[in-house]
């Protein structure tokens, strides 16, 4: 038994990278420091000492709020490698919402980044024991004589500890069992509320381990951290499969607009790209189709011969735009649009899609873009099983199920969530809707709760629609309601493109509504669009980039 809990320990595998890469190259910010192994290890060690002069306890909750940087990463795992519990959180969210998380999750300490302290307010946090800066761990709020004389004595401490130099041997951490829990994760939440997802060990352990069965990442390898670290998802492959393997993760620091990912694509050069579909779709949308829309391309995309050179031309400027060195581009946190996957499909671009949520730490399914189904999200991940509740599940789509060591324990203070989504044989009910095929290919069909029922009964699913919208004349997003017994579509348009063309405000009605048309020809009677409303700015969105939907069920038009 004791020696298949060591076989699970995910703190092993920080442990050992710690030891076996300590001269190498681990955290940079983009344009900044580098931290080397040993140098992520000494940092990891004077936290501890803070921590343990402060009388934190194996247990309590530390929170960690900012943008992605080496010292957000260095504050996270010395807050596991202590023993404690992380409280991850988005700094996209409102100052409010940090208040209530930090509450809610009886944190005893916060790391902020300098942004997002500007609007916090340490009186509406009134447990806290200390609030400390993430880029120098200096103290900003301490209502703790201790954590005061332990931050202003801590060189003179270290030096006490290990006069001698701090060396490799010194590294040894708190030793994790499977069921422990180890982060509290609050949901992006699409809907109005955020839950505290408690992961275990085990599932941080898991999904680790699937990293290092599908990915081929070795010791100096290079990955640039795009998607927030504070979700599960850039966590879990961005982060800490990277970290325990040896390689260098490069910070981009601040928001990842498609300049500055390319401008990082082509200095670091990764060995393994992690993305969300909006930022491969807004690079193909307006770096590689508008090439291929001139007619003398049409024309010549028609000639087999020289249409197979064209797709091995336009196959390897996308690869260079991402650095020309990766294994594979993995995409998930949201739906891929469907032309977009058709046309990568098309060129024989290396991708995937996965299919994950922060309940399972992520990752639910996923296959290699050599085997990959075109539409689907791969199959069962290692070690899950994955079900889906309908009576022909080949044809009829039903919610998808899930088990194994990468689900929850549950959430936080929160029984009653629990149990509508965790069932007594230890299930987690995703609300995901969906298809499996013979070969156990998942094919996502919308969210339960974003089903719509037509006239008859009929299930409309508006992503479906949303797909179809997107890739008509200058939509940029839409959405799909229910109003009055009727479908709306709200969308926001392309104004960039239609005012390089010419057009006024005044055409965009008539052009959306030739869009709704057009758009109903391809729809069955009962999912037809009554009307279109135009929306001047972009919809809000999670940090997923997935649409807040609950924001605009009631828009009036």
């Amino acid at each position: 038994m004791c020696k298949n809990i060591m076989d699970q320990s995910f703190i092993a595998y920080i442990e050992n990278s710690i030891i076996n890469n300590w001269d190498l190259d681990a955290l940079t910010d983009y344009k900044g420091a580098t931290l080397q192994y040993k140098d992520v290890a000494r940092k990891i060690e004077k936290l501890h000492i803070i921590f343990e002069e402060s009388g934190i306890q194996k247990g309590d909750k530390i929170a960690v709020c900012g943008r992605n940087s080496s010292h957000w990463g260095v504050t996270f795992l010395a807050t596991l490698t202590y023993g404690a519990v992380v409280v991850p959180i988005l700094h996209e969210f409102k100052a409010d919402n940090i208040h209530n998380i930090v509450n809610h999750s009886e944190s005893k300490l916060l790391f902020v980044g300098d942004m997002v302290w500007e609007d916090l307010n340490e009186s509406a946090m009134p447990l806290l024991e200390g609030i400390l800066m993430m880029n120098d761990f200096s103290l900003l709020v301490s209502r703790s004589e201790k954590l005061t004389h332990a931050r202003n004595h801590l060189n003179e401490m270290f030096g006490k500890k290990y006069p001698m130099n701090f060396r490799k041997e010194h590294i040894s951490y708190h030793k994790d069992q499977p069921e422990e829990l180890a982060i509290i994760n609050y949901t992006s939440g699409t809907t109005s509320y955020s839950k505290g997802v408690m992961l275990p060990y085990r599932s941080l352990w898991s999904n680790t381990k699937f990293a290092f069965e599908v990915l081929n990442l070795k010791p100096g390898d290079k990955v640039v951290s795009m998607l927030p670290m504070a979700h599960m998802y850039g966590l879990a492959f961005e982060f800490l499969y990277e970290f325990s393997v040896g390689c260098q993760i490069f910070f981009l620091t601040r928001m990842p607009s498609p300049k500055i990912i390319f401008q990082a694509f082509s200095e670091v050069k990764p060995n393994l790209i992690v993305a969300v579909p909006l930022i491969i779709e807004k690079i193909i949308k307006k770096s590689v189709l508008p090439k291929l829309e001139t007619p003398k391309m049409k024309l010549l995309m028609k000639v087999p011969i020289i249409n197979d050179k064209i797709k091995a031309t336009i196959r390897e400027q996308m690869i260079q735009a991402f650095g020309g060195n990766f294994v594979e581009v993995i995409v998930g946190g949201a739906a891929f649009n469907q032309e977009i996957e058709q046309f990568l499909r098309m060129i024989d671009f290396p991708y995937t899609v996965g299919y994950g949520m922060t309940e399972c730490g992520p990752i639910i399914c996923y296959e290699d873009w050599k085997y990959f189904k075109l539409g689907s999200c791969g199959k069962a991940a290692p070690r899950m099983e994955v079900k889906i509740l309908s009576s022909d599940p080949y044809n009829i789509p039903g919610e998808i199920i899930c088990k194994g060591p990468n689900v929850m324990l549950g959430y936080y203070k929160n029984e009653e969530a629990t149990e509508q989504v965790l069932d007594a044989d230890g299930w987690l009910h995703t609300g995901d809707l969906g298809l499996i095929d013979e070969q156990g290919n998942v094919t996502i069909k919308g969210r339960s709760k974003n089903m719509l029922l037509g006239s008859s009964g009929q299930n409309i699913y508006p992503e479906e629609i949303e797909d179809k919208l997107n890739n008509l004349p200058y939509v940029s997003e839409s959405i799909i309601v229910q109003q009055n017994n009727k479908l709306v579509g709200l969308v926001y348009p392309d104004f960039d493109e239609l005012f390089a063309h010419g057009l006024k405000n005044e055409d965009i009605e008539k052009i959306m509504e030739e869009n709704r048309v057009a758009l109903n020809t391809m729809l069955p009677g009962y999912s037809q669009i009554a009307k279109m409303k135009i929306y001047p700015e972009e919809f809000e969105k999670t940090p997923k980039k997935s649409i807040k939907r609950f924001l605009y069920q009631e828009a009036k038009g």
